[in-house]
């Protein structure tokens, strides 16, 4: 990967991967179309890096409350029982689905799974489901009234952004509306859920390419993930500020339109599968 390349990738992960029309299926799309090398699913890790340091410091106060409620309900041993203390543990908790469906299917999350026929259908699969939410979502309850069994199913459905096309914002999004969540709110679970996911697979694959960091193509990896950060906030700002006054609806035309454009493409052998 030359730099150049290297920026546009960036640029990608940092403005897809908040939105809810997936990071992962836009870096498999535009190497293809450009003719460049598929990045890998190692390159989407690390360079999520990026964006999780966004999220820190978009989120820092917030974080930082969580986490002290979190730690002195540990202390105190007086349980989680109040709405911050709980927000930090549904973090947690909601983490385990992701993680051991993601060390289960793998290898298949690396290979198979990127298929660009998968990345069609999961991104109208899914548009299909945010469309269904928006229409049904009652849209009453903020963050600080959710329940832990609540948050759970939420939990349960970041998993299926290992699908690439499905889009982490985009599941949990979806389900926090199915679950009346308003959709600032949905938005916001779905970017400090995505965290402890984010930080472990990043910290596994950085571990895996060690030995390569230190070469050329370590500093395009590196160039990446910074630009990946840095557009990832203002990406951050951007979807509450809309979410606030607008639907989704214009995410879910888009990924209908993409996942058509995509089978057409393929069926012409403009791009390979």
């Amino acid at each position: 990967m030359d730099l150049f390349e290297a920026i546009i990738l960036g640029c990608i992960q940092g403005l897809t991967e908040f939105l809810p029309i997936s990071s992962t299926a836009h870096l498999r799309i535009v190497p293809a179309l450009f003719g460049w090398k598929d990045p890998g699913a190692p390159f989407t890790a690390v360079t999520q890096i990026g964006t999780l340091i966004a999220v820190l410091f978009y989120f820092r106060i917030e974080l930082r409350k969580y986490a002290l409620a979190f730690f002195t309900s540990l202390r105190t041993r007086q349980g989680f029982d109040s709405g911050d203390s709980r927000i930090a543990l549904s973090i947690l908790l909601g983490t385990i689905p992701i993680v051991i469906l993601g060390f289960l299917f793998k290898g298949f999350i690396e290979t198979s799974f990127r298929s660009i026929y998968v990345i069609s259908f999961s991104l109208v699969g899914l548009a299909i489901l945010l469309g269904l939410a928006e229409f049904f979502s009652k849209r009453m309850y903020s963050l600080d009234t959710l329940s832990l069994p609540t948050t759970q199913l939420i939990g349960l459905a970041q998993a299926i952004a290992l699908i690439p096309g499905a889009s982490r914002s985009g599941t949990t999004i979806t389900a926090g509306l199915f679950l009346n969540m308003t959709r600032e709110a949905a938005a916001k679970y779905s970017f400090l859920l995505s965290i402890p996911a984010v930080a472990l697979s990043g910290v596994y694959q950085l571990y895996k390419l060690r030995d390569s960091l230190v070469t050329e193509a370590g500093f395009s990896l590196l160039l990446a993930t910074v630009i990946a950060g840095l557009v990832g906030y203002a990406s951050i700002g951007f979807l509450i500020r809309y979410l606030h006054s607008h639907s989704t609806y214009l995410f879910i035309f888009y990924r209908v339109l993409l996942g058509i454009l995509l089978f057409i493409l393929i069926q012409i052998n403009v791009i390979i599968p």
